[in-house]
């Protein structure tokens, strides 16, 4: 494929002049085979040039002005839409030739064939590897590291449920353990007692027997 750029070698317009300097010097920056195709001193460039333009792409008055750029018969633009290419690093798509490898054009479309397909390209590190953690969205890896914190919490809210338990398993054995220390020692007034009336019984009954025979 050869790229054909239409000139005009001999124009009065610095403006046309200044454009064919731009699109030529662009394309030797970026070593594109390209002809320069004379229309000023060339007729039948010129008319190849005005008949193979698309009509919609023409000005008002159906002329159109150097530069045009075409790639072998298929018509690619003029200056203006060659500048927008330019700008938006998609020139080798302008011009209908493959983006060399390693160019920002390849690694763009690349990434643009990574996300059509649903595979995001991965884009590699200075050293050439590539980084692991681009294979897995961020969300997913969120979403991984969330579920490992709630994992993680509902253990621990296991075990404090298991602690909490044991600890009342203790409190009711320690309280089931001072009721009964309480009845014990209860118990065990109440037999004191019980021990102090009868005592005081059998004293009062010797002192009523020691008057009895006082009295005889």
């Amino acid at each position: 494929m050869v790229i054909k750029v239409f000139l005009a070698s001999s124009s009065g317009s610095t403006a046309i002049k200044k454009k064919q300097q731009d699109v030529v010097g662009f394309l030797e920056a970026l070593k594109v085979d390209y002809t320069q195709l004379d229309i000023a001193c060339n007729e039948e460039n010129r008319m190849w040039m005005r008949q193979n333009v698309p009509v919609d792409k023409k000005p008002t008055n159906g002329i159109p002005l150097p530069p045009q750029i075409f790639n072998e018969d298929s018509y690619c633009g003029d200056y203006d839409t060659f500048f927008d290419a330019k700008e938006d690093n998609s020139v080798y798509a302008f011009l209908g030739l493959p983006p060399p490898p390693g160019s920002k054009e390849a690694e763009q479309a690349a990434k643009v064939l990574g996300v059509e397909n649903g595979t995001p390209a991965e884009e590699p590190k200075a050293d050439g590897s590539v980084d692991a953690s681009a294979e897995v969205p961020v969300e997913e890896r969120n979403g991984d590291a969330h579920g490992e914190e709630e994992q993680a919490a509902d253990e621990e809210e296991v075990e404090g449920e298991g602690e909490g338990g044991e600890e009342e398993d203790v409190a009711d054995e320690e309280t089931a353990g001072d009721e009964a220390l309480a009845e014990e020692e209860e118990e065990a007034v109440e037999e004191t007692d019980e021990q102090a009336n009868a005592q005081e019984e059998d004293e009062q009954e010797e002192a009523d027997e020691d008057r009895e025979e006082e009295a005889e």
